[in-house]
């Protein structure tokens, strides 16, 4: 098919999927809908039956050539349903989607692939599928084997390879062979961050000439990857937009992290926070920073006069409870002398977390200089301070170590 720029590669119209969570009642209404369709009398049901559920519902989008539509959402919100709906996997209940053009697909590991064939005889396999001869395959199988970085396992069964190495050949596969449509799932993640970049800037550049669907639980990649977002929630589509901004901050706004809560404070306790000089009243209370500032927090801490001196680790996390940043004081500075009631300030400049809701955990360490890195746990405040960062202007890929300035007296 001719190429023709911004062209609609997939239109889904009212998409619907359900299932049965109970196996044997799903079968007997498997046999009374092929039943009723043979009868005329039409094989689906608008309405759901006893134990059924939507796992998609209602689904209505266009997307173009040159376009990349990021699917998120919880586990369970129906991100992979759909994607195997316009795989063709298995079949809406209501609706229709029209996909115009080769699809590439990678949704399950290993899907697609002959366990017991090479992973060259299953290159052939996938290639014939998507309508290439032998020749075509020809001219791009060295390209494929270069890009998926296991030629010296390419002729071994493929029931053999790693999880990372199905991913390689996978996305290779399905990235190489001039797609006009690519669907990819959250195996990914499985490839290690050298693999993750090298295939996030080949969706980059196939985005030039096909449309691309991408699931992940990771905001980082979805804001850097996509030009449209879609956030799926319990089958149904609550939120769509260009705007990648506006699409993470509605996936922080869905989702709530883990409660606050005193994990550990026998020997000290921390009597009062502060951030950017706001003082914390309760622990539901959420900050707001904006990206590229500076994070100054400051702490009183009471100390049992039995521990000389102390170290504080902090650790930042997600909405997903993903650790993205850490300090550790006592790596970049000496351990605190106690004055019983101490006033710890940490100023980390220039802040670069993506636009999101976070969580500060707090350690407060004794560490006997004369046994250094023994350390004794005297509080844990798990996920005590939450933020919000507005203002993205960078995506940073994995947890990074910040370096604070400190003040102590």
């Amino acid at each position: 098919m001719s190429k023709t720029n911004h062209e609609v590669l997939i239109k889904c119209e009212g998409l619907s999927k359900k299932f049965c969570k109970d196996f044997k009642r799903s079968l007997w209404y498997g046999i009374k809908d092929v039943s009723l369709a043979f009868s005329r009398k039409g094989g689906h049901h608008d309405t759901l039956r006893k134990d059924e559920f939507w796992a998609v519902r209602d689904i209505n989008f266009e997307l173009r050539r040159g376009e990349c539509l990021g699917l998120i959402g919880h586990n369970g919100a129906g991100k992979s349903t759909l994607l195997k709906i316009l795989n063709g996997l298995i079949n809406p209940d209501a609706g229709q989607v029209t996909m115009r053009g080769r699809v590439g697909a990678l949704i399950e590991l290993g899907a697609g692939f002959n366990p017991i064939l090479t992973g060259r005889e299953n290159i052939y396999n996938n290639g014939a599928v998507l309508g290439f001869s032998r020749k075509e395959i020809d001219a791009k199988i060295e390209a494929i084997i270069d890009f998926s970085e296991i030629r010296d396992f390419i002729d071994m069964p493929v029931q053999n390879y790693s999880s990372g190495m199905k991913v390689r050949l996978g996305f290779a596969v399905a990235a190489e062979m001039e797609p006009d449509i690519l669907l990819i799932d959250e195996v990914l993640a499985v490839g290690d961050a050298g693999f993750r970049m090298k295939s996030f800037n080949k969706i980059t550049e196939l985005m030039r000439q096909c449309a691309v669907i991408f699931v992940s639980h990771s905001m980082q990649t979805i804001a850097r990857v996509c030009t449209r977002g879609l956030l799926m929630q319990k089958g149904e589509a609550k939120f769509a937009s260009s705007n990648m901004h506006e699409i993470v901050e509605h996936y922080f706004d869905v989702f709530q992290g883990e409660q606050a809560k005193i994990e550990f404070n026998d020997f000290a306790d921390i009597e009062q926070i502060k951030l950017n000089g706001v003082l914390q009243t309760d622990t539901t209370q959420i900050f707001e920073t904006k990206f590229g500032e500076d994070l100054t927090l400051s702490l009183k801490i009471r100390i049992k006069s039995d521990y000389p001196k102390f170290c504080i680790n902090m650790h930042i996390t997600d909405k997903d409870m993903k650790m993205v940043a850490q300090s550790v004081t006592r790596q970049t500075h000496d351990l605190f002398q106690n004055n019983g009631l101490n006033h710890i300030q940490l100023k980390f400049p220039e802040l670069t977390l993506i636009d999101g809701e976070y969580a500060i955990t707090i350690f407060v360490l004794y560490e006997n200089e004369h046994k250094p890195y023994n350390a004794k746990i005297l509080a844990i405040y798990r996920n005590y301070i939450k933020f919000k960062v507005s203002g993205l202007k960078e995506v940073l890929y994995a947890p990074y170590f910040l370096i604070p300035e400190i003040t102590h007296n």
